[in-house]
């Protein structure tokens, strides 16, 4: 397991921030802003996935996958606008869906979650 990274380890939560293995980085539990709007939320989600991708090099375009959780599935397009302003055309796959956060705040606290797959191996 040598071949395996882990950054930004939380043992109160048993969670890792991300992991590198092989030519991949998982990103799990990108959130910011809580609180504010779904504006604010997703752009403090894609801050913190830009700060942990940058530990490894990396940046929001090396990103191949997310899965996007919202609060109000509604707010796709907020999101789908933020994406083209921030991931300069190399867009990732994704899902959206809709669910109902364990966090505190409820309704006013967090209303958006991405967890990402970023590739991180040399194209040849």
């Amino acid at each position: 397991m040598s071949g395996i990274i882990r950054k930004e380890i939380n043992e109160d939560w048993a969670h890792t921030g991300i992991v590198k293995a092989g030519d991949y980085c998982f990103l799990s539990y990108c959130v910011g802003n809580i609180g504010g709007t779904i504006e604010e939320q997703i752009n403090g989600a894609f801050d913190q996935m830009e700060k942990r991708l940058a530990i490894f090099d990396l940046t929001l375009e090396s990103v191949v996958h997310m899965d996007c959780l919202f609060r109000d599935v509604w707010n796709i397009p907020v999101m789908e606008r933020i994406i083209k302003e921030r991931f300069h055309g190399k867009y990732p796959a994704r899902k959206s869906i809709q669910t109902n956060f364990a966090h505190v705040g409820g309704e006013n606290g967090l209303q958006f979650q991405a967890d990402a797959i970023a590739y991180c191996g040399s194209f040849k």
